[in-house]
């Protein structure tokens, strides 16, 4: 079995620094795989990813030090199905709303009786039929993370982290700004004040706690309150505000 190194460091408590990838190829994931970031996310719920450039974006990074982990577009058995096979140990699940919707990512993952997971025995996850046992102890290094990102959410935060299975909590702040009334802005004190008890409350229910946020002063306290999987910035946003910046200094006036 591929040791899953993201797994063992949330377990170990050391926080892990990422960077969240919207860009789908895998040129790019390789020009980042080796900056220096814990982990990796590739999305493919708002980004124009999906399987087949999952696919190459994890081997490109493959060779590097680095986590890759998966959000699926949606909590669905079929796709995080595919995603397991491709060889993503670590999935995020977006907008888990209770404990049954957590369980049932985690079914997804697992195969059968502890879950509805379908079997192939020659996927990219078993090296092509390579893993000794790959079946019987493919859970041991899966990392499934839900994703809380509404009020609704928030309010059941600690039935979710009581499901066997769930490896972390990540709190979606763009869409609990929305869900809060505050659409647009996810630095508003209020979601600022919804966010920080969010960590606290999954720290206190026994669960490792995770965010994304451009913002890097409410990056260090959101690390100061207790995330241990904290991503800290886009590529896009990186691209577009980066290039942005460099033209002023030519075009200034």
């Amino acid at each position: 079995m591929i040791e899953n190194r993201f797994k063992r460091a949330l377990r170990e408590g050391r926080q892990q620094i990422g960077l969240w990838c919207s860009l789908p190829g895998s040129y790019a994931a390789e020009a980042v795989a080796g900056s220096g970031y814990d982990w990796l996310l590739f999305d493919t719920e708002h980004s124009p990813g999906d399987p087949l450039t999952v696919l190459a974006q994890l081997q490109a990074v493959a060779p590097y030090p680095v986590s890759a982990v998966v959000r699926p577009a949606a909590n669905d058995a079929v796709l995080i199905k595919r995603f397991l096979d491709l060889g993503a140990q670590t999935l995020l699940i977006p907008y888990v709303q209770d404990e049954h919707e957590a369980r049932a990512a985690v079914a997804a993952t697992r195969y059968p009786p502890e879950g509805v997971r379908g079997v192939s025995g020659l996927t990219r996850a078993t090296r092509f039929g390579r893993v000794p046992g790959y079946a019987t102890r493919a859970a041991e290094e899966l990392c499934l993370l839900v994703q809380v990102e509404t009020a609704e959410a928030l309010d059941r935060i600690e039935a979710i982290c009581a499901v066997d299975g769930v490896d972390g909590v990540f709190i979606g702040p763009a869409d609990l700004a929305a869900s809060l009334g505050h659409v647009g802005e996810p630095g508003h004190p209020a979601v600022v004040a919804a966010v920080e008890d969010a960590v606290r409350r999954i720290l206190a229910a026994g669960k490792p706690a995770g965010i994304l946020t451009p913002d890097t002063a409410f990056a260090k306290t959101c690390i100061e309150t207790g995330t241990t999987f904290t991503a800290v910035a886009i590529d896009v946003g990186v691209l577009a505000r980066g290039t942005e910046a460099l033209a002023r200094q030519f075009k200034a006036g």
